[in-house]
């Protein structure tokens, strides 16, 4: 695999892995607009898993007080430092919000992650966008500490639709966060939580059986690399402009980018 295409993909997977626009799709539209279909099988299993880890770190990073806060608030009982408060109610709700993700990707397999044909990606990116337009309109009547069991099972399940490539797991948890009546800023900073331990659950998963030949290493480390620092700043960003502005600019991107799609494929010049 050429380094500039791992760079590439790198960068498009930091960038659209916490974007609410998919990288997923971002990533099988890049490689049918530029016909880059070098990886196939388990060596594009292999890459899939580094970037994936790569933007893990970067958002972890970036999100290191609020898993400090949850994840001590959480395990303080365990280790003798008072009663379960709210922090520690919102950690627990977290981790029970990777369940569905899990069950689903584990169960379903393949069949739940779609098909990567770029119709159905352009399709997702135009649908879910609009949901997510429209949720963002809603009135904000919640905030993290609010966040409890039942709502982690029901935005987990929004989660799990991102399977299919051009939903976006950011982008659907933030709808589902919203349309439950969550603040702007607390909808983003739990799709982000949540995403934490599907991700890494994901590239543990994703590991299994894999045959990685040597020569992939140099391809591997550089997008990992690539996509750790867009996907620190994927998060930066996405929690500024939401909070500053709103969702629309992601909802206006997700509707021309699906368009552009359907109009090259309807032209036939792609």
């Amino acid at each position: 695999m050429p380094i500039l295409h791992a760079v590439v993909l790198g960068i498009v997977q930091g960038l659209s892995e916490f974007l609410p626009v998919s990288s997923s799709g971002h990533l099988i539209l890049v490689r049918w607009l530029f016909g880059w279909d070098e990886l196939t099988g388990d060596t594009a299993t292999a890459f899939d898993v580094a970037v994936h880890v790569g933007t893990l770190v970067g958002a972890t990073v970036y999100l290191r007080r609020d898993i400090a806060t949850y994840a001590g608030a959480a395990l303080a009982p365990a280790v003798g430092r008072g009663p379960l408060g709210s922090d520690g109610r919102v950690g627990w709700s977290l981790v029970v919000s990777a369940v569905p993700a899990g069950i689903a990707g584990v169960v379903a397999g393949d069949a739940l992650r779609g098909s990567d044909r770029v119709v159905l990606v352009a399709m997702a990116l135009i649908v879910f966008g609009v949901l997510l337009g429209v949720s963002d309109r809603l009135a904000e009547r919640l905030d993290t500490s609010d966040f409890g069991v039942g709502h982690a099972v029901v935005m987990g399940l929004g989660q799990a639709l991102a399977l299919q490539p051009g939903v976006s797991r950011s982008g659907v948890t933030m709808t589902v966060a919203r349309g439950l009546g969550y603040s702007r800023e607390a909808a983003v900073r739990l799709a982000f939580l949540m995403s934490l331990p599907v991700i890494a659950g994901a590239g543990v998963y994703g590991l299994i059986d894999l045959s990685i030949p040597s020569s992939l290493w140099p391809a591997l480390a550089v997008g990992a690399a690539s996509s750790m620092v867009t996907g620190w700043v994927a998060v930066w960003a996405t929690v500024r402009i939401v909070t500053r502005v709103s969702m629309r600019p992601f909802v206006a991107y997700r509707i021309l980018a699906g368009c552009a799609v359907l109009a090259l494929v309807a032209a036939g010049l792609r």
